[in-house]
C-alpha cells in the first residue's frame, strides 16, 4: 500500500473515531511525522492531502525544509534543545514540546514575534520521557506569563511506551491531559484549544478522549529507516 492509500486509510480511521465520540473528523488536525523519511516520500504525502509535517530534529527538518518541492506547515514534535531554538524558529509554526523555563526563556529571547507553543506534559510519568509533571502544570503555566513572545495554545502528551501492545493503556493519560486542560482554562480564564495527543498506536483512543491534533508517522510512511 502506498503513501496516498495510507493517508486515505488514516483519515477514515480519524473520522470513525471522531464519530464514536460524537465529534467531527475535520476538527482533528493530522500531523504527518516524517522523522528519517526522505524528501521524495514527504513530497508524495503533501501531494496526497497532507498539509502539516512534524519533525523531531531541527537539523533534519532544516535540510528537508530547503529541499521539498511542495510547501508545508511545519511542527516541532520532538524535544527541542535550547541551542537549536534559533534555527527552529525559522522553520516551525508550532512547537509541541515546551517543557522547561530554560527553553521558554531561549524562545522568548530569540523570537521576533509570538511563538505558538504547547506545554508538554508527562502524563505517563515515565522517567525516559520529557515533559512537565501533571502536578506542576498550573505553576509552570503561570511562570510563562512573563514571556511576551510565548503563546500557549494548549497541551501535548505521549502515551505510555507499552501502548503499542495495549492502546487502551494510553486512555488514562489522554483523559488526564484533557482534564488538565480544563483545569488550566478554569484557572487562567483563557481557552486552550489544542490537545496534541495520539500517535500510530493509539490515536483513535486519543480522539475518543478529546484530541484535536494527532501525530502519525508509521501508519502513513511505514516503519522508520
Amino acid at each position: 500500500m502506498g503513501i496516498a492509500e495510507n493517508i486515505v486509510k488514516v483519515k477514515a480511521r480519524i473520522a470513525d473515531a471522531a464519530q464514536r465520540a460524537n465529534r467531527k473528523g475535520e476538527c482533528i488536525a493530522l500531523v504527518a511525522v516524517s522523522k528519517t523519511m526522505g524528501v521524495e516520500i514527504i513530497d508524495e504525502a503533501l501531494e496526497s492531502g497532507i498539509s502539516i509535517i512534524g519533525e523531531n530534529r531541527v537539523q533534519e527538518a532544516k535540510q528537508k525544509h530547503a529541499d521539498l518541492k511542495h510547501k508545508a506547515i511545519w511542527h516541532m514534535v520532538g524535544h527541542l534543545q535550547t541551542n537549536k531554538v534559533k534555527n527552529a524558529l525559522k522553520i516551525f509554526s508550532l512547537i509541541h514540546s515546551l517543557d522547561s523555563l530554560h527553553l521558554a526563556e531561549e524562545i522568548n529571547k530569540r523570537a521576533n514575534d509570538p511563538v505558538d507553543c504547547l506545554i508538554e506534559v508527562n502524563t505517563s510519568r515515565e522517567s525516559s520521557k520529557n515533559g512537565i509533571s501533571p502536578a506542576d502544570i498550573i505553576e509552570f503555566h503561570d511562570s510563562l506569563t512573563r514571556f511576551d513572545r510565548i503563546n500557549i495554545r494548549g497541551l501535548m502528551t505521549i502515551g505510555p511506551g507499552w501502548a503499542i501492545e495495549d492502546p487502551e493503556a494510553s486512555r488514562l493519560c489522554f483523559r488526564q491531559l484533557r482534564d488538565l486542560r480544563d483545569q488550566l482554562e478554569q484557572h487562567s480564564g483563557r481557552s486552550f484549544s489544542t490537545l496534541s495527543m495520539g500517535m500510530t498506536s493509539d490515536f483513535e483512543v486519543a480522539i475518543e478522549e478529546g484530541s484535536t491534533m494527532v501525530r502519525i508517522g508509521t501508519a502513513i510512511f511505514g516503519p522508520r529507516n
